[in-house]
């Protein structure tokens, strides 16, 4: 799983509609579930359209690691920063996720630790 937060960053960090879905087809499930405390999503449209709505509402922000990434089995855990690169960042999150037996990501149980408010 090294390339596990890879992918997912890259996912989230993608503003082109279609490298964005293309790189989602890639590294997630046909059928993948998101939940947070400000989402719940089912497939791939909804995660696509998801990610769309937090990159507009946090325009030109970027999604990075915030330590490292911890895993056995098929699950992982890690924290991850949004602000603007470079600097602090202003969202912080922590999520648990879970792949099917190919390492492709099936599901997302996330959680936020700091909110702008």
């Amino acid at each position: 799983m090294p390339d596990l937060l890879d992918h997912y960053l890259a996912c989230w960090n993608e503003t082109d509609a279609d490298a964005r879905r293309a790189l989602i087809d890639r590294f997630w499930t046909a059928d993948p579930s998101y939940l947070d405390p400000l989402a719940q999503v089912q497939g791939r449209d909804a995660l696509d359209a998801a990610i769309a709505a937090v990159q507009s509402q946090f325009p030109g922000f970027v999604f990075s690691p915030a330590g490292p990434i911890d895993a056995h089995h098929n699950i992982a855990r890690f924290t991850w920063g949004l602000g603007p690169e470079g600097a602090e960042p202003v969202v912080v999150g922590f999520d648990v996720v879970i792949t099917d037996n190919e390492g492709r990501i099936e599901r997302v149980l996330g959680f936020l630790e700091r909110v702008p408010s």
